[in-house]
């Protein structure tokens, strides 16, 4: 199951690299919001990696911790991405009906989608390894 993690973490990446590489080529840089988002990403590849192959539990427990801070730069960044279409007030709330109701572009909504795919394996496979280095 860590593999499994691994290769959706490794997609959710590659979608989140092209996503980078089209903020990068339209102008922008060095904006906080984006920088911790992407850095998060790799810090919690690289941890997972660790995990995958050591099987310690630290690393597991530490990539789950770097990805939670990941997806909340992410979701910020989302509403932010919403606000600019709906208006200055439009919610967290409104930006993930915006995502179901496929109103935004569909890298945009993989990547949005697919995190908490990543993000909730990596809580189970934590989870079950470290039940299983109790038994």
């Amino acid at each position: 199951m860590p593999y499994i993690v691994l290769a959706a973490w490794i997609i959710q990446s590659a979608v989140g690299v092209s996503l980078f590489i089209g903020w990068l080529r339209h102008g922008h840089h060095g904006a906080p919001t984006v920088i911790t988002h992407v850095g998060s990403a790799i810090i919690g590849l690289a941890l997972w990696i660790g995990f995958v192959i050591t099987g310690a539990l630290l690393p597991a427990w530490l990539a789950f911790a770097v990805i939670t801070v990941g997806n909340s730069f992410g979701d910020v960044m989302l509403v932010r991405r919403h606000r600019r279409t709906a208006g200055a007030t439009a919610s967290y709330g409104s930006a993930i009906g915006a995502v179901l109701r496929g109103r935004m572009p569909p890298r945009v909504l993989f990547h949005a989608c697919f995190a908490g795919v990543v993000y909730f394996l990596c809580l189970g496979v934590s989870i079950g390894a470290t039940v299983a280095a109790a038994d």
